[in-house]
């Protein structure tokens, strides 16, 4: 077993609420959203989707809530085959909750109407719809709020009573589509936390796609990262961070500079800069070889930056393109010889145009093919 399948596997000891084997979705212009996708997700676990934009994450939401049918593979929801070739389950009969970035409030209803429409359509008796709307309003802190007109709520507090409209009903998993983008800090950042506490005390399962790196970072159990429908990578954050199984799992998610090059022991060489790197070896990198090619991966925390006057340096010049203010260090981004590098620098922020020398202390190798 492969460091993908394995990380694709959900433990033992955890029940599978949401399956995708070899899932597939080719679109009318001939476009892959999905090419040959597996995963498993565990009960009460937070999954999030990450990825550029085009990478699959939506797709692959709307293949589990049920607008999109696979052209090949099958989906299960609670060991339940919900699509397939022989077999498709319409979306209102998956029993699964959704919110997107646009919250969807109805206007017409009051908030409480908004909240219990799911179990007027299950047709749940009148007092145990109100027990259950008043609970999970004070769950995703709106208390008191069901007679209240959504005009009235704010930005965050709609996002919270859709929130309770998809969970109200007791979900078999619960499927975020940005939903958090649209919010400002830290309404953004008390929802996430929110997110984590309700899958934890409830036991619910959710799926959640974002752009936004450090949130899937922040909230997840694990991490799936897509890229051009098809998956990369499956790991918690912690392991996502330290291993990424690709260059370009590397590049996404935390910026690192790609170096094209040779391996040489434990040195690398990049074929457009004068330097002799020391190397972290990769998933599959031959050790102690010579005349290896392959690319280089180097994040931010492995670049230092020294400002000097290149008038008494022998160092190939670099100079920084621009600097973000930040605390405790600003992001900075240089150039190096016509490659670009970024950077964490405490202390006084860099000008855009300032001479520096750009010094690398490690970087993973991942060799060609």
């Amino acid at each position: 077993m492969t460091a993908m399948e394995s990380a694709t596997t959900v433990p033992s000891a955890t029940a599978t609420a949401v399956q995708l084997d070899r899932v597939t979705v080719v679109f009318p212009d001939g476009t892959h959203g999905l090419d040959d996708v597996s995963l498993r997700v565990g009960s009460g676990e937070v999954l999030a989707l990450v990825g550029p934009s085009g990478s699959g994450k939506t797709t692959l939401l709307r293949s589990l809530a049920g607008f999109i049918r696979p052209s090949s593979g099958r989906i299960a929801v609670a060991g339940r085959t919900v699509a397939s070739a022989e077999r498709f389950i319409p979306p209102e009969e998956r029993r699964l909750g959704m919110v997107f970035q646009q919250h969807a409030i109805w206007p017409h209803l009051s908030v409480g109407g908004n909240v219990e429409y799911p179990l007027r359509q299950r047709r749940v008796p009148r007092p145990e719809r109100r027990r259950r709307v008043d609970d999970v309003l004070a769950l995703v802190g709106l208390p008191g709020a069901a007679k209240r007109d959504p005009a009235e709520l704010s930005g965050g507090q709609r996002q919270r009573g859709a929130l309770a409209r998809a969970i109200v009903d007791r979900p078999g998993a619960l499927l975020l589509d940005e939903a958090f983008s649209a919010l400002d800090e830290p309404l953004r950042m008390r929802l996430r936390l929110e997110v984590r506490r309700m899958s934890k005390d409830l036991g619910l399962t959710v799926v959640h796609g974002t752009h936004d790196r450090q949130e899937a970072l922040a909230i997840a159990d694990r991490v799936a990262v897509l890229a051009d429908g098809r998956l990369q990578q499956v790991a918690t954050p912690a392991d996502l961070l330290a291993t990424p199984s690709s260059p370009l799992v590397a590049a996404f998610l935390d910026d690192a500079t790609l170096l094209e090059g040779v391996l040489d022991g434990d040195r690398f060489h990049p074929d457009r800069l004068p330097a002799s790197i020391p190397v972290a070896l990769g998933p599959g990198s031959p050790r102690g070889a010579g005349g290896c090619r392959g690319t280089l991966a180097v994040l931010p925390a492995a670049v230092d930056l020294a400002f000097v006057d290149h008038a008494a340096s022998d160092a190939v010049p670099a100079h920084v393109t621009a600097a973000l203010f930040g605390s405790p260090a600003h992001t900075v981004t240089v150039d190096w010889n016509g490659v670009e590098f970024r950077a964490r620098v405490a202390g006084r922020l860099p000008q855009q145009g300032e001479p520096v020398d750009v010094r690398i202390g490690s970087g993973r190798f991942y060799p060609e093919g």
